[in-house]
Order: structure tokens, then C-alpha cells, then sequence
């Protein structure tokens, strides 16, 4: 009797493990023991790493594929240069592409759109792939056909690139301003000397055009038409003046003057106005 109580007690007490065992595990949603909505997972009949037979490969079963390989058999040329870039390397690109006349704006520095677009033009000139960027090869035949800028040329005087001087401009001291390029560059004797941007008056109060001379100067005065200061005014035909302009500072070439020479530069026209003296030279050309 003893010992059928004895087995009795063992069973139950096997069968209390197992409900025990099948009722503390988490749920699906992680509700925790006690809920018996779980089953305790059977135990796995494939070894560690693989995947078995008959179930479908998830994408994590799946090999990496394989990095395809080059198909057109040829380098990959080095980019040293491109959109983006900031540095001293882009600035010497820019002036030796403006020597070439590929690239009209002062070097900068920064590799943007302007100078991807000069890089493809002189990429197609000479036969090479037209990326806008600059390889070894682009770079080799640019440096064979340009020399090696000058201070000036890195970081000029002037944001708009001077016009070839009138033949007007080439003896005594003179104030060579030329319509083409938006420039006033001061000259003794056919060098130039300083130079910085100016801008025109409109279609209907045209800057007019010739040779003149410097007829008074006024560092500080205000227009008697329009009542606005024209600083460091120098004037050289009825009214019509080389001056400071505010308005040029701020705006550029969205305004116009109403017929004098605007200059927005006050520092460089305020050691200009010191050095021109009266009767010199204004020329005024296309």
C-alpha cells in the first residue's frame, strides 16, 4: 500500500512539472506566466547554423551577392577636383581656365556649377570625357597649356575681368572705363595701376561715351537733381561723375545710375579719388 502511495505521488508530481513548465513561459505579446495561451516550443531536430529542408530561406539565409565586376575594362580616372570643393588647388584652376577664356568671374576658390561648366568646355575642346570634374588627365593638359598664375590672376583687383584697354588709355594718367567688361581701371602710361567694378547709367540716362577730363572733385557731395550722396565725386562731363555708390554696394547690377559711374568698392575708390588729380584723363569706350 505504502508503496502504491509512493507511486501514486511521483506521477503527480511529474505531471505538476509539466503544466508548470507549460504555463511560465512569455506569450506571443510578452503578457508574461500565467496566461496558458503557450506551448513550450519543440525542441529542434537541425543543428545549429542551418536551415532546415523543408522550410522556405528567409533573406538572412540567402549568400551576399557577389560585388559585380567592371564590365568596360578600362581605370577609373582619379577625381582631384570637383563640385563642391573648396581650397586653394580650385582657385589655381579658375585663373588658369580664365586665361583661356573658359572662365570670366575672379577665381574664388569654390567648385560649383560655373566652374564645372568651364571645365566641360575645355574638356571638349581637348577630346577628353566632358565630366565638369578634373582628373589626373584634365589636370596634365590644362598645366601644359597655361603658366602658372600670378598673385593678381589667384585673387584680382577686381570681381569683373578687365577689357583690353582703349588705345586712349595707353599714355599719361587716365581713368580707363570700359562698358564691355564693367570695369574703371586707373592707368599712368599704359599700366595699370589699381582697378575695381562700376556700373552705367540706365537706357533712358546713358553714361556717355568719349574722351574727357577730370573737371572738379568732391569728396563728400549730394546730387542737387536726385538729392543722393555721391562720395569721393569726381566729375568729368555736365554733371556726369565717377562716384561711390550705396545702392551698387547693396543691390549690384539689379539698379542702375542716372548716368554717372558707380562704384561700389569705397575703400579702393576712397585711395583712388586721393591719387587722381584734376585734368587727368577719363576715357569712356565699348
Amino acid at each position: 500500500m505504502k508503496r502504491s502511495t509512493s507511486v501514486i505521488r511521483r506521477v503527480v508530481l511529474a505531471a505538476a512539472a509539466v503544466a508548470l513548465a507549460a504555463g511560465c513561459t512569455p506569450d506571443a505579446a510578452g503578457t508574461g506566466p500565467g496566461t496558458g495561451t503557450s506551448t513550450a516550443p519543440a525542441p529542434s531536430t537541425t543543428a545549429p547554423g542551418t536551415t532546415s529542408p523543408s522550410s522556405t530561406p528567409t533573406t538572412d539565409d540567402k549568400p551576399p551577392s557577389p560585388t559585380a565586376a567592371p564590365t568596360s575594362g578600362k581605370p577609373v580616372a582619379k577625381r582631384l577636383m570637383g563640385d563642391g570643393d573648396e581650397n586653394e588647388q580650385v582657385r589655381e584652376l579658375q585663373a588658369r581656365l580664365r586665361q583661356l577664356d573658359f572662365f570670366d568671374r575672379a577665381p574664388t576658390g569654390f567648385y560649383g556649377t560655373m566652374t564645372a561648366t568651364a571645365v566641360k568646355k575645355f574638356q571638349a575642346r581637348r577630346g577628353l570625357a566632358q565630366t565638369g570634374s578634373v582628373d589626373e588627365a584634365t589636370w596634365r593638359q590644362l598645366l601644359s597649356a597655361t603658366r602658372k598664375p600670378t598673385a593678381d590672376e589667384l585673387k584680382p583687383s577686381t570681381t569683373n575681368k578687365l577689357d583690353t584697354p582703349d588705345p586712349r588709355c595707353m599714355t599719361g594718367r587716365v581713368l580707363c572705363i570700359s562698358k564691355e567688361s564693367r570695369t574703371l581701371a586707373w592707368m599712368i602710361d599704359g599700366k595699370v595701376v589699381s582697378s575695381m567694378d562700376v556700373r552705367f547709367g540706365s537706357e533712358n540716362t546713358p553714361t556717355r561715351e568719349g574722351l574727357f577730363k577730370v573737371e572738379w572733385k568732391a569728396k563728400d557731395w549730394t546730387s542737387t537733381i536726385y538729392h543722393t550722396p555721391m562720395p569721393y565725386a569726381m566729375f568729368f562731363s555736365r554733371g556726369q561723375a565717377v562716384h561711390y555708390s550705396a545702392d551698387f554696394a547693396a543691390r549690384g547690377y539689379a539698379g542702375a545710375s542716372h548716368g554717372c559711374v558707380n562704384v561700389r568698392d569705397k575703400v579702393k575708390l576712397s585711395a583712388l579719388f586721393d591719387q587722381v588729380k584734376v585734368g587727368d584723363k577719363v576715357v569712356v569706350h565699348w
